[in-house]
């Protein structure tokens, strides 16, 4: 078969790689680089994400076989721990939340008492929105000075007004058992990424590209019209394919086709995102990894402390903020921090996150199933409208491969 996919970010090159084992394949990438969102950014010999930290590891042994054994062999990689922190009333205190009640205790008992309280006798129980589904989940102390604060913060909307669908799997979830535990013992990170992987060259480039190699990618190449035209896909008025897959994201994609419908528009219009503004900071030496900020009177949510990825370690920071701010705010925001020295590059994304406001569920559904209806597949991040990380966007790539090799 001839296959046109659209998109060269980590889902595109991974069904790329496998599809190309048996298949015709064309990659159509808008930009003059592959790698999309996980891409980094080289400035005075620095590397850098604009979105996000993107480190990897995966449960799924398929998923991490499939990197070490045919991307990128695992002595290419080293092994990074993560020592994530969070600032909550101006106390850094370790992640996740819920097991620190003994740091929190330290300086201010009435604050963890109520924590623990609240979290013990709280009750599971259906909810239809992600301020509700964190009170059931943590009780209501720690959900309105903690989880619904910060996620209004990140997401730049109400958390009452949004859905808590996108949580599973993003957040340890302890039981009551679990907690108590945790107010004798130490606590532990057992989050899917507590552990990940960074390759030895420090720049996440290195596998980006070795998934890209040998693969037919044609760059600086917009994909304007998709229509069907008896059994054929045509891109563009000019190229034929049989089958098209496609990354771009899904209040993109239905405007592209030809002849979309008008209700299907309609709930393109409705699908919600954040862009992200970053800026890489030369540091003070830093011990942890990530540092979160749930408070309303910093503009950062989080500082992702990149130089601890690197082997061997060096000193600089990525301050992450939501939303589109100018170079002057984030740098006077800056200020507010002494281990923040030297600003050394700013960036602006374009797509960064998908927003899960309650049409969320509905309007996804219509219009995947529409472009299923029509044999188009949308895969990744932006293509299936999910918070997905590297590991999941590969993983997603990989069963979709699997399916086509099936049937062909």
């Amino acid at each position: 078969m001839r296959i046109c996919i659209i998109g060269s970010g980590i889902t595109g090159l991974t069904i790329g790689k496998l599809l190309t084992k048996k298949h015709h394949v064309t990659i159509y990438e808008k930009d003059l680089d592959v790698g999309g969102i996980a891409r980094t950014k080289t400035v005075n010999g620095i590397t850098y994400h604009t979105v996000g930290g993107h480190c990897l590891n995966s449960k799924n042994k398929r998923v991490m076989d499939f990197i070490f054994n045919e991307i990128l062999p695992k002595e290419n990689w080293h092994h990074v721990k993560r020592d994530a922190k969070i600032n909550f009333h101006n106390h850094f205190i370790s992640y996740p939340i819920e097991f620190s009640v003994k740091e929190i205790a330290k300086f201010d008992e009435n604050l963890a008492f109520n924590i623990t309280k609240d979290f013990l006798s709280s009750e599971d129980k259906n909810v239809d929105n992600l301020a509700d589904w964190f009170k059931v989940k943590f009780g209501e102390t720690l959900a309105n000075e903690y989880f619904i604060p910060y996620n209004r913060k990140i997401w730049q909307m109400e958390p009452l007004k949004m859905s808590h669908l996108w949580i599973d799997g993003k957040l340890p979830l302890p039981n009551k058992k679990d907690f108590f535990k945790a107010l004798f013992e130490n606590n532990e990170d057992n989050m899917p990424h507590s552990r990940f992987f960074y390759p030895n060259s420090n720049n996440q480039n290195t596998f980006i590209e070795a998934l890209a190699n040998d693969l037919n990618i044609v760059k600086n190449f917009k994909v304007t019209s998709i229509e069907r035209l008896e059994s054929k896909w045509i891109i563009n008025d000019e190229y034929e394919f049989d089958l098209v897959i496609s990354t771009m994201p899904l209040n993109i994609l239905p405007l592209v086709l030809k002849n979309t419908p008008e209700k299907i528009i309609n709930e393109v219009n409705k699908l919600k995102y954040n862009k992200v503004t970053t800026v890489l900071w030369k540091t003070k030496p830093i011990d942890f990894t990530w540092s979160y900020y749930p408070s309303s009177e910093v503009i950062f949510h989080r500082h992702i402390h990149i130089g601890n990825f690197f082997n061997p370690k060096e000193n600089y920071t990525i301050t992450e903020c939501m939303g589109e701010h100018s170079y002057k705010e984030i740098i006077e925001e800056g200020k507010k921090f002494d281990y923040l020295l030297e600003p050394i590059d700013y960036n602006v994304s374009d797509y960064a996150y998908v927003v899960y406001d309650q049409n969320y569920k509905n309007t996804t559904r219509i219009i995947k199933k529409y472009l299923s209806d029509l044999g188009i597949y949308s895969i990744g991040r932006f293509g299936e409208w999910e918070y997905y990380n590297m590991d999941i966007c590969i993983e997603s790539a990989m069963k979709l491969a699997e399916d086509l090799m099936k049937r062909s």
